[in-house]
Formats: structure tokens, sequence, C-alpha cells
């Protein structure tokens, strides 16, 4: 009866928390290392929602999955920078690292022997939790454990070996491209060192401010690495005794001085648990914007892991007082809002900013002003924005769509002329081979690489320049932008039906080969003729126009999920999570599987759905299918559980998916709250049967944003076979309409 007991106990010791205690921190369910392994590329660590501080530990290996510095195969622990990406597919930052270190180590004197305070570690002694990082350095017998706030990263040592205290502060090393070519570390007083990292990379003129304050007295302050051309590069600093030792570093775009006054903002006391209780309230609070209820603990992981990821990125460029250093390298003075970074349009357009609206509307104001302060400062908005550098990565000019959506929805807490100048500025510049869409109308495949994607996602853009045209009463803007948004066709071969590459001459590119892609070299960005042919978002309808019949275009869509999942030699590596020719690891796929519902077969959209929830998402550290691309792989996931998804990114509409969980309660402004409610659901019940809103009948297979913003119910009804009169009427799908 004993041993019963004993084994009764130990089974409810380890159980997984039950999804029916409301007071549970949400926090719990979050787990960072989903994604931390495969190619999802995520940070790990402490930060707060969308800090500039992402404290967290770098491994020495650099390669293409250590992106943000970390990756979970690895076991080689070299300190904890102060800034890092998160699920990008280049590797950046990785700004001043700090590494606690033994009172036995001494630099070694082999300078072939790089980070030779280095320290094997395993997962059983870390922890990673929302805003609070904490692993065990057996080498060097240093607990350590990291928090944050905005601008502060906050270093807690438990040095148990014999001797005194020592940290390296190294800045060497950057996270992929990333290269010092300045530095500088100055001890100030007893306590405090400040200094600067300026680098190039991705971000080609990166500048990085620090102050540091410990709580213990400096006794010997050492250079170990210095050159007339890079300044200081890094430094050992001892301290007496050993025990706990606290370091509070916060980082500032502009000025030591404006990390000083960071820190004394942010932390001016001495208490870690404090710190990182605030820090995992704000992740709390964020995460209970949404409160969704099922019995399967492992969706809801992944839900509230997603929603975790989401909100890393954009992060504050900007110092506690309001300055911050713009795009022309200049220090600006507070412009009245929170300056941000870390800009991935050509994947956040698609889902993670239509979510931004809906539950954190009030950073939208502060995002597109940032946007259209760089426009004023580099002449062009955002492409790929990071630490006030335009890397111009990727294609498309997808601040537009993010924009113009947050126009359309009703946020005005921003210069609207400005911004229709900014918008249309960008479609008017001759660069990225929008001369020749100016000129012919597409982009000839001999002049430019990734003609076709180009071209395609310039039409989104396009699109969403004469929405908001039209919505100010610009008719002659409408009628440029509305014409140059169709410029798709001119990529539709109806012999193939697909997108191809089309040379000057008028003639396809051959030869042509559907599923090639040469990564870099060809007609796509990052994908193949397959994925690429339903790169029109923003015009559904006249996309299945060019097939000639619904009949056609839902063969052709069928035929995408079902082809065998194969690619040639020379693919990008970005084309993963394949069912079929679908790639849901990159994110132009991201909106087809809801193409189904605008010719009438909205069931079909649901199976494809829940297919991906469950074989391209888990909570294991391989759990996603692709890079996180700052927050657009969650973002997805996010969406479209929640049933609902926008495929137009500026039209206000979400189409119907298939929602995989019980209920989901989403917290709007002015205390309102927006209801989803699946009946009858279940990993059976995939397909909507009926659909009621606020008690009506409703029959749409979409939902608008302003619905959603009124508060209510939506209910779906939920079963095990397919009704294939939802939505089929053509009143009741959504269209490609202005």
């Amino acid at each position: 009866m004993l041993l019963l007991l004993m084994v009764l106990a130990s089974v409810l010791a380890c159980s997984p928390p039950q999804s029916n205690n409301p007071n549970k921190d949400l926090i719990s369910y979050v787990d960072p290392y989903i994604g931390s392994g495969g190619h999802g590329h995520v940070f790990v660590g402490a930060s707060v929602p969308f800090g500039a501080v992402q404290l967290g530990p770098n491994n020495e290996t650099q390669g293409w999955d250590w992106c943000s510095g970390y990756h979970y195969s690895d076991s080689i622990l070299i300190g904890f920078a102060h800034t890092q990406l998160s699920g990008t597919g280049i590797g950046d930052l990785g700004d001043i690292l700090f590494m606690p270190v033994a009172g036995s180590y001494a630099p070694s004197s082999d300078s072939d022997i790089p980070y030779d305070w280095k320290a094997s570690y395993t997962h059983k002694k870390e922890v990673v939790q929302p805003g609070y990082y904490s692993i065990y350095i057996d080498r060097h017998q240093v607990d350590a454990e990291l928090t944050t706030s905005e601008r502060v990263g906050f270093h807690k040592y438990q040095y148990d070996g014999d001797g005194n205290s020592k940290v390296i502060i190294d800045l060497n090393y950057g996270t992929g491209w990333d290269q010092l070519t300045q530095g500088s570390v100055e001890q100030l007083d007893n306590n405090s060192i400040n200094g600067f990292r300026f680098s190039k990379g991705w971000a080609n003129d990166q500048r990085v401010f620090f102050h540091t304050t410990f709580s213990k007295k400096i006794k010997a302050f050492e250079v170990l690495d210095a050159s007339d051309e890079k300044g200081i590069a890094r430094v050992i600093i001892e301290f007496e005794g050993n025990g706990e030792l606290l370091a509070k570093t916060a980082i500032s775009p502009v000025s030591t001085e404006g990390a000083k006054n960071n820190l004394t903002a942010e932390i001016d006391h001495w208490d870690f648990e404090a710190v990182k209780a605030k820090a995992q309230e704000k992740w709390n609070k964020e995460l209970a914007k949404i409160k969704v209820e099922t019995p399967n603990e492992t969706d809801k992981r992944i839900f509230y892991t997603a929603l975790y990821h989401t909100m890393i990125a954009p992060s504050l460029f900007n110092d506690a007082n309001g300055d911050y250093r713009g795009s022309d390298h200049e220090v600006h003075p507070n412009p009245g809002y929170e300056t941000y970074t870390t800009f991935s349009l050509w994947d956040t357009y698609r889902a993670a900013h239509p979510l931004f609206t809906i539950v954190q509307p009030e950073r939208v104001n502060d995002f597109v002003n940032s946007m259209l302060a760089i426009y004023q400062q580099q002449g062009k908005l955002p492409v790929w924005h990071l630490m006030g550098n335009e890397t111009n990565t990727m294609v498309g000019y997808h601040a537009v769509p993010v924009i113009v959506d947050a126009y359309l929805k009703g946020f005005r807490g921003f210069d609207a002329e400005l911004a229709f100048e900014a918008v249309k500025a960008f479609a008017m510049r001759d660069e990225r081979g929008l001369d020749f869409i100016k000129e012919i109308g597409y982009i000839p495949a001999e002049s430019e690489v990734e003609s076709v994607a180009k071209a395609l996602e310039y039409a989104i853009d396009d699109w969403c320049i004469a929405a908001m045209a039209k919505a100010m009463g610009k008719s002659e803007d409408f009628e440029l932008f509305s014409k140059r948004a169709k410029y798709y066709e001119n990529y539709f071969d109806k012999s193939t039906q697909h997108m191809r590459g089309k040379m000057a001459d008028g003639s396809w590119r051959t030869p042509f080969n559907p599923i090639a892609s040469q990564h870099r070299e060809d007609d796509y960005c990052e994908g193949n003729a397959w994925q690429y042919t339903w790169l029109v978002p923003q015009d559904v309808n006249g996309l299945v126009d060019l097939f000639g019949s619904e009949e056609a275009f839902i063969t052709k869509l069928d035929s995408l999920f079902s082809m065998e999942s194969i690619k040639l030699e020379g693919a990008s590596a970005d084309i993963t999570g394949l069912i079929g020719q679908y790639a849901h690891g990159n994110e132009p796929s991201h909106h087809i599987t809801y193409m189904y519902a605008y010719v009438g077969q909205q069931w079909k959209t649901a199976e494809k759905v829940r297919q991906i929830y469950h074989e391209m998402y888990s909570d294991q550290p391989d759990g996603l299918s692709g890079n996180e691309d700052c927050g657009q792989m969650s973002a997805w996931y996010i969406m479209s559980t929640m049933g609902f998804y926008p495929v137009n990114p500026a039209n206000g509409n979400y189409v119907f998916g298939s929602p995989l969980f019980d209920q989901v309660e989403i917290s709007l402004p002015g205390g309102k709250n927006f209801t989803v409610v699946a009946e009858n659901n279940s990993s059976e019940n995939i397909y909507i049967q009926a659909v009621e809103l606020n008690g009506e009948a409703y029959n749409k297979s979409y939902i608008s944003h302003a619905t959603i913003l009124n508060g209510g119910t939506l209910r779906f009804v939920m079963g095990a076979e397919p009704n294939p009169d939802f939505g089929a009427a053509l009143s009741d799908r959504p269209t490609s309409a202005y």
C-alpha cells in the first residue's frame, strides 16, 4: 500500500498542469525550447515583450541553424550576449558577451584557441522561461541566472569554486555575419564600467553603447585584446572572493550616457527576483490577451509558445527618455512615440502585423510612426530594417500593407498624408526592378533575378496602395495602383497554369521545371513555380479567372497538395514543411490553404489547416517546420487555430479555417471581449457545419476585423463530415473587392 501511494504521488508530481485552473500563470505553458532545434532559429533567453534586450546563451558554432546564436543541438557555452535575433535566416547581433569564469581561469597564450573560457553544458542544467534563463556552468562552477527589463540585462552569478570571481566581457563575438569594427570598455569607478560596440554585418553600421554596474567592487581590470584598428575587444574583471555577484547592463543606440540613464530609469535596485517577477508579469499580461480552453495540454503549450514568439520582435530602439538613433545615423530627440527596429516585413506583413492590430493595438501606431521616420531619414520605407540599418533583404516593399492595414482599420495615431506619400514614393522608385514595372508592367527575367517573386509581391503592395488611395479619395492614384495590382497576370502561362519568368521579348523563359528552385539564382525567391503560382492573396478572384474556371483552379490547387514532395538539387534550404509542393516552412505559402473558401470549398481549407496544425507544429525543440521569422510562423498558428486567417493582408477580412480550441477569448480595447466557441470540437470533428454570430445564423465563410472589435461571440458547430453547403453561395464567400 505504501509503495502504491509513493507511485501515485510520483505520477501526480510529474503530471502536466491542468487547463481548468484559471489562476495558472500562462507563462508556464510557454516552452522557449520550441523552435530552438531544427530550422526554427528562435531566441532562447530572457527578454520582455518587444524589449531592446534579448539576454541569452551563445554557442561557439557559427552556422545557418545558429542564426539566433544558440541551437538546441549544441552543448558549448561561450557566454551571454545582450542582443539576439529570433527566427531569422541570417545571423547578426550577439552584442556585448559576458562570461563568468572561475578564479583559476587564466587566458591562454595560444591565439588559435577561440573562446578558451568556453564550457560544455547539458540541458538538464538549464532553465528557460519567459523573462528568465539559468544554467549551471560546470567548468567554472558558476550558477548563472538572467532576467531583463526593456533595456537592461540583469545577471546573477553564484560562484561555488575557490578563489576570486571573474567576468570576461568580449566584444569580438558577433553572431553570423557580424564583425566588430570598433570597441571600447573602460572602468568608470569602483563598481561600474561602460563602453560601446560598433560592428558591421547584416546591419552594416550597428552601434550599441552600454553601461554596467556590479554589486561588488572591482579588484582588477585587465585588457586581454586590443588593437589600434579595433580598440578594446576583450577584458577580464576580477572581484574579491566567491559567492554572489550581480551585474546590471543597460544598452543604448545613442550613447553610454543614454545607457546609464536607462539603467537608472529601469532598475535602480539590486533585487533580482523582483526584476524577474516583473518581467514574467509583463509576459503573463500579454499572453492573457488570448485565453484558450482545451483539454489538450500539448496544443496549449504550442499556442502560448507561439504567442510568446510573436512578441520578441519588433524590438525597442530608443532610450528610456525617447531619444533614438535614426536611419541617417544621427541622434534624434524623443518624437513622442516608442521607436522600434527589427522589421522582418517580407514575413510579418502576412499575419503577424494583422494579429498586432487585434492584440497589440497600443503598439500599432508606434510601429507605423517608426516606419515613417525611417522613410524620412533614408528616403524610403523599410524593407528589412535592423538596428537603424536598411538591409534590403527579401523582395517587395512590405511596410506598405502594414501601414495600409493600420489606416483601413481606423488607426489614426500617425500622419495619414505622410503615410500615403511614403507608400506611393516607394512604388515609384527605380530600384529592384520597379523601373520595368513602371515601363512595361513586368520585370524581364534576364534583367533581374527573382523577377517573378518581386513582381508578384509588388502587385500585393500596389493593391494596398490602391485601397488606401480609394479610402482617401485619391482617384488618380487609385486608378494607377489598381491597374498595377493586376500586373501579376503578366506572369501566368495558361499552357502550364503556372507563374513563369518572362523575357524582354515577351517569350517565356526556358527550360521550365515547376519544381525547380535555384537559391537566389532564378525567377523565384526561396520557392518554385508551384509555390509562387498562388501568390495573389490580394486578388484571388482574378487568379481564378486566369485558370479559366473554378473547376480548373480547384483541380490545380488539389494537385499542389497531392503531388510528390520532392526538392531538386540546389533548391533553397527555406523550402521546408512540404505537403505535396505546398511549403509551410516558408511564408509565401501561408495563405494558400485558405484559397479554397474563395471557390466555395471551405471544407477543404478546414482539412488542410488541421493537417498543418499537427504535422508542422509540435512542442518539441524541432517543433517548427521552418524559420520562425520574427513571429510570422507562429502568427500563422495563432490566427489559424483561433479559426480565421488574413488572406489579404490589408482588407480587414479573415477567412474561416478550422478552430482548434473549444473556446478562445480575445481581450479587446474598451473592456470588450470576442469569444470563439467550437461546439462538438475534436480531432475528428474538423469541419464547420454551421456558424452563429451573437446568437444569429451566420453563413459567410469569413469575418471582418470591425465585427471582431465590436465584441461578442462567434460560435462554430463542428462535425466529422464536410458540409459542402457552408460558404458555397457566391454571396457567402470572401472576395477580392476593394
